[in-house]
């Protein structure tokens, strides 16, 4: 049998397996399929290739670029999934697991695509916080900026998705503007290599951006500096030893780690048998012991339910595994394919052994099962196995080991408070879930568990029609879990972005501030606008462009018609005595909205021209209130400026309102979108 050779992308070269290549086994058959790995490979002349080549070409595009290139990529993923599908049937995946892994990755870049256009600038610099005023006068200010890391991210990835375990850190790494060099799990490398290929060969990347490692690191972590990100995800004992070598901890090389975990779901107290809840609990349960053979981080390894209902629930839920097909992952009928290999079956059953001394196995037989297509000893294959626990409070294997397969243990529990200090035992989880309708119940376990679980899903018949399910991290949320699940985060939108960022203070003058950020601070230089800025297209506007209004005085007839007008007849506005009588206003004022039209009035320049709408305030605030006889004048300035399509692009205004003393009455961002 020809081995097929999964290569390495190094240098800008493809590198075939040579010496120290690592044998491949289907896991449907186990039979040898693919050699992988090559000791030969230069690991210096990779980093060089990332830190010389992909990070300058990316850190020389926008946020909004690299944003539309992750767009791209995903759309040209998408069009050559089923190749994917097809030969990943052989890590043991069935059709519904390649959803998740391929289609879930394809899905993870588009979403990073679409917040990286709406959430970041269209420029170089993402400005973390507000300004920080350090000084009487406003002279001297500070501003907290996140700039790309000039290193190389090192991606560590496990066997169990082989897709979007890559795609869910590559797309922010990208989007930050720091080249990745991705490092598979061997024994499903293949599935991979297909996907950097096609990335590879879409031209849509930057040289340098991606490189693949098929096989074993060598000494790159060795080579690694302040510069550079380790993101793992795999097993506490493998982070373990990789975060504590003295070259990562004497760098201080940044360590990035989502580790398996004790994941827990609890049954509320108030989701009896015949609710939709328990039915709900059983089904998640169910799905998350068979999804991927129960090779996810995420699965649900406890389960824990009250007291009362532990029967029930085994019952009902060994009823359902009992209805699962085992077989063949590519046959339409097998609803769980093998675990990845044989080694990691034989893992799992070792694991089995170490839960069976202080819980009962309730279902499932690892020695008498029914495999469908397949034969059940040449492949990697198990049934699903659901364990009872007894005497949790007193176990201690049930909360520390992890069977990282089709395997549960049950446990029952008095009250809430119990089920809680019960999900803590697993000493740091990626995701607890709990199904109640009881949102008294969801808050004391929110406020008891949060501090050791990265998240907590809740579910019922409210949102279970629209409910991700347990064991889905989202790309809009944090990835990660403290203690054992590795005390780090990924993915969280733009949260994971920054990790492959540096967070930076800055310090300076307002003109400082403003060129260093691309956006005007008060303070700053004003640039006198040639022209009315409404009257001038989007790319012609500078930031700091300002223009000053004609004052307009504001009567009590102004005021009293507002109120008419618009049905606000607040006594502040409309009873003298009352308004006196308030600390804050000196008599009758007006309306603060009555304020924000006429400074429309002062500023908007009428005639068609590349305005093509309000789009919204932002940071609307009243300073100091405006008496009748009184007057106002603003003072508008350009902001920021931001890209959106070919046709317009959003401009952020700084609006200010002072009276005639030029105190300052009213301050806002107004929001319009320019054409081009």
């Amino acid at each position: 049998m020809t081995l097929q050779q999964i290569e390495s992308f190094a240098a800008g070269a493809w590198i075939a397996p040579g010496e120290g290549a690592r044998l491949i086994r289907s896991a449907v058959t186990g039979a040898p399929m693919a050699e992988a790995g090559n000791d030969a490979l230069d690991t210096q002349a990779m980093l060089a290739y990332a830190r010389n080549v992909g990070g300058p070409a990316l850190r020389a595009m926008t946020f909004h670029d690299r944003a539309r290139m992750l767009k791209a990529l995903a759309v040209h993923l998408g069009r050559h999934k089923q190749a994917m599908y097809e030969i990943s049937f052989a890590t043991g995946a069935t059709q519904s697991d390649h959803l998740i892994d391929i289609d879930g990755g394809i899905g993870t870049m588009f979403v990073f695509a679409s917040k990286g256009r709406r959430e970041l600038p269209d420029g170089h610099v993402y400005l973390d916080g507000d300004v920080e005023h350090l000084s009487r006068n406003g002279t001297f200010l500070g501003q907290h900026i996140c700039t790309p890391l000039q290193g190389v991210a090192i991606h560590i990835n496990a066997f169990n998705f082989p897709v979007w375990g890559m795609l869910e850190k590559l797309a922010p790494t990208l989007l930050a503007g720091v080249p990745a060099i991705v490092k598979p799990a061997t024994a499903s490398c293949y599935v991979t290599e297909m996907c950097v290929r096609l990335m590879l060969d879409s031209g849509l990347l930057p040289e340098g951006a991606l490189q693949l490692v098929s096989g074993g690191l060598g000494d790159m972590l060795d080579r690694l500096d302040c510069q550079d990100v380790v993101s793992f995800t795999g097993s506490a004992w493998t982070a373990t030893k990789l975060r504590s070598a003295p070259h990562i901890i004497q760098n201080s090389i940044r360590f990035v780690a989502e580790q398996d975990s004790l994941n827990a779901s609890i049954l509320g107290p108030d989701a009896m048998p015949g609710t939709p809840e328990f039915d709900l609990f059983v089904k998640e349960v169910s799905r998350e012991m068979i999804t991927k053979a129960g090779q996810k981080c995420t699965a649900i390894r406890r389960i824990i339910a009250p007291d009362a209902q532990v029967s029930a629930v085994i019952e009902v839920l060994s009823a359902r595994l009992a209805k699962t097909a085992i077989g063949d992952p590519a046959l339409e009928t097998t609803r769980m394919g093998a675990l990845v290999s044989g080694s990691q079956k034989r893992d799992v059953l070792e694991k089995v052994s170490i839960l069976a001394t202080e819980a009962e196995r309730v279902f499932g037989d690892p020695d008498n099962f029914e495999v469908h297509g397949a034969d059940a000893n040449a492949g990697a294959f198990l049934p699903p196995m659901l364990f009872h626990c007894a005497a949790p409070d007193t176990a201690q294997r049930v909360h520390d080991t992890e069977a990282f397969g089709p395997v549960s243990t049950i446990m029952g529990y008095r009250d809430v408070d119990h089920a809680v200090a019960l999900a803590n035992k697993g000493q740091g989880s990626l995701v607890a879930s709990v199904i109640t309708r009881d949102a008294a119940v969801a808050r004391q376990v929110a406020l008891g568990a949060g501090a050791f679980h990265g998240r907590l899903y809740f579910n019922n018949r409210d949102s279970m029609a629209e409910s991700t399910g347990h064991g889905s991290p989202l790309p809009h949320m944090v990835h990660g879990g403290p203690g054992r699940a590795g005390g780090g985060e990924e993915m969280g939108g733009v949260r994971g972005v920054m990790h492959y960022m540096q967070r930076t203070a800055i310090q300076g003058s307002p003109d400082i501030l403003t060129a260093i950020g691309e956006k005007w601070v008060p303070g700053a230089a004003e640039i006198p606008a040639p022209a009315h800025p409404f009257n001038r297209p989007y790319g012609s506007l500078q930031i700091g462009e300002t223009i000053h209004t004609a004052p307009r005085q504001v009567s009590t007839t102004d005021i009293e018609h507002f109120a008419a007008f618009t049905g606000d007849t607040f006594y502040a506005h409309m009873d003298e005595e009352a308004a006196a009588a308030n600390p804050f206003f000196p008599g009758r004022v007006a309306h603060g909205y009555l304020l924000l039209s006429f400074a429309a009035g002062l500023f908007v320049e009428p005639d068609p021209g590349p305005v093509l709408a309000n789009t919204g305030l932002d940071n609307l605030r009243f300073m100091k209130p405006v008496s009748p006889g009184d007057s106002i004048k603003v003072r508008l300035t350009v902001k920021k400026k931001t890209g959106r399509t070919e046709e317009y692009g959003e401009v952020r205004w700084h609006v200010t309102l002072t009276n005639q003393n030029d105190d300052l009455v009213a301050e806002y961002d107004l929001l319009t979108m320019n054409a081009h």
